[in-house]
């Protein structure tokens, strides 16, 4: 009898077909305008990020947020080829951010800020509004199982870990049980004389 790794070419592509699936489907279920981390500590200056696709076949022109009044946003990154304009209050607190320029469909930006979170533990919910070229607006402020949710990240005292290090975790998992099954050993019946 001889013993080997079932190294076949299929078994392969079956590992492969499901890494894919883990790692596309998530993607694609977060295809809307999405502020992450989904979870962050309290107290802490959060480096959040706004990631807004264009679903559309034609381009985005102009994003808007209006911060919650519980966190106090302090900071922007800069992101070439958009136009910053900072929204703030009577007090100079910042309420919110236009961003404009020009995304391509099929394309997504990232928009990175920082703001300082609740001491208490909330829910955060962050409205945007996403304007088209041809004036189409979309405002992603909705209930998390309508059709334009506005994101919402989970303040706490233990913070937790963030949506993507599950997500990392759970691929990484996957691809260690592919692997172990793409190497597992099987019998091949010796040939008989």
């Amino acid at each position: 009898m001889i013993r080997g790794p079932a190294f076949g070419l299929a078994a392969l592509r079956r590992s492969a077909a499901i890494i894919g699936l883990a790692l596309v489907l998530p993607a694609a279920v977060l295809g809307h305008a999405v502020v992450e981390p989904a979870e962050a500590p309290t107290g802490a200056y959060q480096r959040y990020v706004l990631r807004v696709p264009t679903e559309r076949e034609v381009p985005t022109t102009r994003v808007d947020i209006r911060f919650p009044a519980a966190v106090t946003v302090v900071s922007f990154a800069e992101v070439p080829g958009w136009e910053l304009e900072v929204m703030t209050d009577s007090a100079g607190r910042i309420v919110g951010a236009v961003w404009t320029g020009i995304l391509p469909p099929r394309r997504f930006v990232e928009f990175p800020f920082v703001a300082v979170n609740p001491r208490e533990d909330v829910t955060i919910a962050w409205p945007v509004t996403q304007t088209y070229a041809g004036g189409e607006v979309v405002e992603w402020t909705g209930p998390e199982d309508s059709e334009t949710p506005a994101s919402v990240t989970r303040v706490t005292a233990g913070g937790g870990w963030p949506a993507s290090a599950w997500l990392a975790a759970a691929a990484l998992l996957l691809a260690i049980v592919a692997l172990g099954l793409a190497m597992r050993t099987r019998s091949i019946p010796s040939a008989t004389t």
